[in-house]
């Protein structure tokens, strides 16, 4: 066992695991994300998207290049993969 990778993978994984620790809790109704965000998409949706669905209107409007760009990175991780993965014909 190569010891080196197991160090870097330990090291990620505790610093992800402490920078967890300063997150609100789940459905913390005090927490930042539910006292500004969520209320606009709320009260705002249908007078800003004219799209009656609220989720539509966060994906689609105000997500938009978000979602654009998490399909990109997509994209570009199977097309990398395909590429890695391909047998050569000679």
């Amino acid at each position: 066992m190569k010891i080196f990778p197991f160090l870097i993978v330990l090291l990620t994984g505790g610093l992800l695991i402490y920078g967890t620790q300063e997150m609100p809790p789940w459905g913390d109704p005090n927490a930042p994300a539910s006292l500004h965000v969520s209320p606009r998409y709320i009260e705002k949706t249908v007078e800003e998207t004219a799209t009656p669905d609220m989720v539509t209107s966060v994906l689609a409007d105000y997500r938009g290049y978000d979602t654009l760009g998490e399909t990109t990175v997509i994209f570009t991780a199977g097309l990398s993969c395909l590429l890695l993965l391909r047998k050569d014909r000679e």
